[in-house]
C-alpha cells in the first residue's frame, strides 16, 4: 500500500503487463486500432505537415498504421514502455516512460499518443514534459480514456463484492474527467487547447469475456491500493451475473462503454492567434444583437 498521493497506479505492474499483451497482441488490439483511427481523422483537420513526430505509446504500431501513405508525418519516432511492443515497431524506437521521457528539448514538432497516458500518475507533469519537447507551434494531440470509462462493470464489481464479500476495494482504474482536461493542458502551457470526447460502445459475449479481454490488453486495473491477490471465484460470477441482469443487450450479449477524451493542444508561437484584451472591441455585443445594453444593477424592464 502506497501513502504517496501521487502514485494512484502501480506502473511496474503495468510494465509487466504491457510485456505480456504484447506477445499476442494483434488478437486484441482492435480498441486501440480504432482509437487511433480516430486521432489519425482528427489530424486531418490540420492543414500542414509535420518534419518529425513521436508515437508516445506505440503499442503495436496503431498510429503508424492509421497514417498509412499520408504526408502529414515525414519521420514517425516511436515511444513505449514495454520493450515487447517496441521491438515489433517498424521504425525508430526507444523504450521510455512516458513520466520521463529522454527527449531535448524542441525535439518534435508533433506528439501523438493514443490509449496511453490514462496509466499516468502526475498527468500534469507529463504533459508539461510533452510540452518542452515540442518546438514553438509543435502540435500535441492525444487520446486517452476517461472516467466514464466501463461505467457498467464498475457497478457490477461493486455490487457482487458488497454482496459477496460485505465490502469494496478499488477493482476499476479511476481515469480523469473532460471538464479537468482541458484546464490540464492550458496549466501545462499549451496554447489553444481544446479537450472534447467520444464513448465507444464494444459487445461482449458476457461480463467474464469483456474482464478476460481486458487483462489481455494489459487494461486491468492497476491501482495501487487495489486488493493483492486473485479476485474470489464468487464474486466474478456474481458480478457477471448482475452484468447481464443490468446492462443486457436485446441479443443477450452486454456492452462494455470506452470513453475516449481527446486532447488538442499547441506549443506557443508569436504567430497564434491571441484574445483581444478586456474592453478592446470596436463594437457593442448588443449592437450586432439588435437589443439594448442594461448596464449593471439595472433591472430588465425598468
Amino acid at each position: 500500500m502506497t501513502t504517496d498521493p501521487l502514485l494512484v497506479f502501480d506502473r511496474g505492474t503495468l510494465r509487466q503487463r504491457r510485456e505480456r499483451a504484447a506477445r499476442r497482441w494483434d488478437d486484441h488490439a482492435f480498441l486501440k486500432r480504432e482509437i487511433a483511427t480516430r486521432l489519425v481523422e482528427r489530424l486531418d483537420d490540420v492543414r500542414r505537415s509535420f518534419g518529425t513526430a513521436l508515437d508516445l505509446g506505440c503499442h503495436g504500431d496503431e498510429i503508424a498504421t492509421a497514417l498509412g501513405g499520408r504526408a502529414t508525418v515525414q519521420t514517425l519516432v516511436r515511444a513505449d514502455l514495454g520493450l515487447g511492443f517496441a521491438r515489433t515497431a517498424q521504425g525508430p524506437t526507444v523504450v521510455a516512460d512516458e513520466e520521463a521521457l529522454p527527449f531535448a528539448p524542441h525535439s518534435f514538432e508533433l506528439v501523438l499518443s493514443a490509449m496511453d497516458l490514462h496509466w499516468v500518475n502526475d498527468l500534469p507533469g507529463t504533459l508539461i514534459q510533452i510540452a518542452r519537447i515540442l518546438r514553438p507551434d509543435g502540435l500535441f494531440l492525444a487520446a486517452m480514456l476517461g472516467g466514464g470509462t466501463l461505467w457498467q462493470l464498475r457497478q457490477a464489481l461493486a455490487a457482487a463484492e458488497s454482496e459477496v464479500e460485505s465490502g469494496l476495494s478499488p477493482r476499476v482504474s479511476p481515469f480523469a474527467d473532460l471538464r479537468d482536461a482541458a484546464g490540464l493542458l492550458q496549466r501545462a502551457g499549451f496554447a489553444l487547447p481544446v479537450a472534447d470526447c467520444e464513448t465507444i460502445d464494444v459487445e461482449y459475449a458476457n461480463a467474464l469475456a469483456l474482464m478476460r479481454d481486458l487483462g489481455a490488453m494489459g487494461e486491468s486495473n492497476l491501482v495501487a491500493e487495489r486488493r493483492r491477490g486473485f479476485s474470489r471465484r464468487a464474486t466474478l460470477l456474481r458480478a457477471a451475473e448482475i452484468y447481464g441482469e443490468r446492462f443486457a443487450l436485446p441479443s443477450g450479449r452486454i456492452a462494455a462503454s470506452f470513453e475516449v477524451l481527446f486532447l488538442h493542444g499547441w506549443a506557443p508561437h508569436a504567430s497564434q492567434p491571441k484574445p483581444l484584451r478586456p474592453g478592446s472591441a470596436a463594437h457593442r455585443l448588443a449592437e450586432a444583437l439588435g437589443t439594448r445594453e442594461i448596464s449593471t444593477g439595472e433591472k430588465a424592464g425598468h
